[in-house]
């Protein structure tokens, strides 16, 4: 009979204070997020008043309009080009500088965000190239796209090939294989490439900072201009709204990854 490990008071204290340490911060922004006081540490009893100021605020709504216009088409583009970057790492045949094509596609997971930034300010200043909605959708793409390729590849390389053998055997040619059989077994991957493209794409401020331009503020940057002259209430109702959105997207992240899962065992036995 397998015996069940007991949790000490040391390990549930640990786990316990590490849980704090993580969440009791976003839990108090969230609460003062209801507060009906104009002053940020003094509770005025519970309201809407904030939520109700956020979306009167025209400035604070085209910056979220913004934001959320970037992470999509962003996502979309990095999901498409990280997902082709995977297939060739993981289907294609040693080719001619394929380390160096991996060491490019993967340097943005280590570079600093800083060096990323200014480097495509820099290009942008080159190209004589307008700041604005698709300079911000370009930079968030080089920043997501790595992302989306690790997340795929991985699904990829635990995939078994036999598969697509099988259905070349019957009569498939090679892209119509991976179409039909391939495809859709690592869809969920894909849709959990492109959420994580999304929310990194929608909390980023250094990148969006560097290729930004005037009149199109995302709004991690105009929350932190705002951050800078003093907290206003109306902050913590948008960083609780920002908050829903994330958890929401990392609850469909998670049900794609266990239907990727359970896929996975399914066609196991084939």
């Amino acid at each position: 009979m397998r015996k069940v490990a007991r949790l000490s008071r040391f390990n549930v204290a640990s786990l316990a204070l590490g849980l704090a340490f993580l969440y009791l911060p976003i839990l108090i922004l969230v609460i003062y997020s209801f507060n009906a006081s104009r002053l940020v540490t003094v509770w005025g009893g519970w309201s809407l008043r904030w939520y109700h100021e956020f979306f009167n605020d025209r400035a604070m709504i085209e910056a979220a309009w913004m934001s959320l216009r970037v992470a999509v088409s962003s996502a979309t583009i990095a999901t498409l080009l990280g997902t082709l970057a995977a297939v060739a790492l993981s289907r294609g045949e040693r080719f001619r500088g394929r380390t160096l094509f991996s060491g490019m596609l993967y340097a943005p997971l280590v570079m600093p965000e800083v060096i990323t930034g200014l480097s495509l300010l820099l290009l942008f200043v080159a190209l004589n190239a307008e700041r604005g909605f698709w300079t911000v959708t370009i930079a968030h793409t080089t920043l997501t796209m790595c992302f989306v390729a690790v997340v795929v590849q991985s699904r990829l390389g635990s995939l078994d090939r036999s598969l697509e053998e099988a259905a070349m055997d019957l009569g498939c040619d090679p892209v119509r294989a991976f179409v039909a059989v391939t495809l859709p077994l690592i869809a969920p991957a894909i849709v959990a490439g492109w959420m994580l493209a999304f929310t990194l794409s929608l909390d980023d401020l250094v990148i969006a900072s560097f290729t930004t331009g005037p009149g199109s503020a995302t709004l991690p940057i105009r929350i932190y201009s705002e951050v800078r002259l003093g907290v206003k209430p109306e902050i913590n109702a948008i960083c609780t709204l920002v908050i829903a959105l994330i958890a929401v997207v990392i609850v469909i992240a998670s049900l794609a990854s266990k239907l990727s899962s359970s896929q996975g065992k399914s066609a196991a036995p084939l």
